[in-house]
């Protein structure tokens, strides 16, 4: 697409920087997004009737400085992470109705906040991408899905005119919990269960039962975006709490009363540790004492490649301090929008009063389809089965990593769909890693754009990768990492052989 640039020859100002200026400006302004096709240098010089190599001196000084990103054999594209210091000093030379929006009346105190990232930016640009938190789309069971969607329909009746019980449909509900119990160690019934849009939903719902300006939420470091932004959004005191090889360092919680902690116990979230029994009994005693909540989000705890699962923290409860977090956009898929929320029975009219408030229940033709299939035992042998295919894709990417890297810990490759990779000392920042990968045409991410939030500063936290493995074949992994190794050959050290090692956070 043609670029709106007004350049003046006689300006003291150089052609090339007044090109710089210019494009830089449309990208933090947003008239440029992130993604966006620029025109080549050689059809910009033709459009504006300047030196092709003006056009590219001024395109290097962009790529240089983070504004533009180049892919071979592709093209040229404004970047999608632009640099911290350029956001910031626009909004500090921007006029001040533009720094701060106006506040409507009855408005929230913040009126701005943050936001998770789970859109995959590159969603079919890159021959490989290790993107975190993706099913195998072919696993999906759509034949059998289809059938029972048909069934449904045959016999819905009023069921898709009238307004059911917004805590979710009874048949799910129950369905549930009668898998809870074997699978989880989760003493529960179809009562105390909300159905929920997924987890985000389902921390929203908990948020706003149990959140307000001054509340005080425990998170892990690092933490999953979702969660800690939306406590933020509540005018939370978020209050984040190391983890290391054994999970949450429970020792540092603090000394705080009513507060609500959230954590990802199985598989946490990004670095995949799991939370010894120990430390699961620790945290309980503190929320008895404290007088404190704590929200257990289980995101893939049906993917356990070695040994039996700890009991869910739920499950070990007898105080009545846990809420209970499930999803099926892991098992099923993200586009069902379909998850569950366990309360404590105190909680669970308040609870369902807040749900009908939020939206009324969630759509009646994914629930009794989903319930159809889990009390048939087609989820069951769903889970099964790509359990296994997971495995088997999550020992290609540790021979691969193997195969083709020297040094490195790999880190929570006992479960889940993903696991991550902390770096030798020798290669270069994650950050740097990840631009080198995608230019590559291979996606690996930072903790930071796999959805992840570090609460400090400490460089630390650009030594770690996340890779998920689940929705990649065999094939695609192994060519992925050898083409990642190829790109980083000239940045990286190879002197040692990968190895699993505790977690320094």
């Amino acid at each position: 697409m043609p670029l709106p640039l007004r350049l003046q020859p006689t300006s003291p100002v150089s052609l090339q920087t007044q090109i710089f200026e210019q494009v830089r400006a449309m990208i933090l302004e947003g008239r440029l997004r992130p993604g966006e096709r620029l025109p080549a240098t050689r059809t910009l010089s033709e459009q504006i009737g300047i030196a092709r190599n003006t056009a590219a001196l001024a395109y290097e000084r962009l790529t240089a400085e983070g504004y533009i990103e180049t892919r071979s054999s592709v093209g040229t594209f404004v970047s999608f992470q632009i640099p911290e210091s350029a956001l910031y000093a626009a909004s500090q030379n921007s006029p001040p109705s533009a720094r701060k929006p106006r506040r409507a009346i009855g408005s929230p105190v913040n009126p701005t906040f943050r936001c998770q990232a789970v859109v995959n930016p590159h969603r079919g640009r890159l021959v490989a991408d290790f993107w975190v938190g993706r099913p195998d789309p072919d696993s999906f069971p759509r034949k059998t899905w289809a059938q029972l969607i048909v069934k449904r329909l045959r016999t819905a009746g009023s069921d898709l005119t009238e307004y059911r019980a917004q805590s979710g449909l009874f048949d799910l509900r129950r369905a549930i919990a009668d898998r809870l119990r074997p699978t989880r160690n989760i003493a529960t019934n179809a009562d105390e269960i909300v159905i929920v849009g997924g987890c985000q939903d389902g921390l929203s719902l908990v948020s706003r039962l149990m959140l307000g300006p001054g509340a005080t939420a425990v998170v892990e470091q690092p933490c999953y975006q979702g969660a800690a932004f939306l406590f933020e959004s509540f005018g939370a005191n978020v209050v984040s709490v190391p983890v290391d090889d054994r999970g949450l360092d429970c020792s540092l919680l603090p000394d705080v009363r009513n507060a609500v902690a959230y954590v990802t116990p199985s598989h946490q979230y990004p670095l995949g540790v799991t939370l010894s029994l120990e430390r699961r009994l620790e945290l309980l005693a503190w929320a008895a004492e404290t007088d404190s909540y704590i929200l257990e989000d289980d995101y893939d705890s049906d993917f356990r490649f070695h040994g039996a699962p700890i009991a869910a923290l739920k499950g070990l409860d007898r105080t009545g301090r846990v809420i209970y977090l499930g999803t099926f956009s892991k098992s099923l898929g993200a586009g069902l929008r379909l998850g569950y929320v366990v309360f404590p029975p105190e909680l669970v009219e308040r609870a369902r009063d807040m749900k009908t408030l939020m939206n009324n229940g969630q759509p009646w033709l994914e629930q009794a389809t989903l319930a159809d299939f889990m009390t048939s035992g087609g989820y069951e042998r769903h889970v099964r089965r790509i359990r296994k295919l997971y495995l088997s894709r999550r020992n290609a990417l540790l021979a691969a990593l193997e195969k083709h890297f020297p040094g490195g810990e790999i880190i929570g490759d006992e479960a889940g769909m993903h696991l991550a990779w902390r770096l030798p000392s020798s290669f270069p920042p994650a950050r740097e890693i990840e631009q080198r990968a995608i230019e590559a045409g291979v996606g690996v991410y930072t903790l930071t754009s796999g959805a992840a939030v570090g609460f400090d500063t400490s460089p630390e936290n650009d030594r770690y990768l996340v890779l998920g493995f689940s929705s990649l074949t065999e094939r695609e992994i192994a060519a992925g990492i050898a083409r990642l190794a190829e790109a980083l050959a000239p940045v990286t050290d190879r002197k040692h052989r990968p190895k699993r090692l505790v977690v320094e956070c």
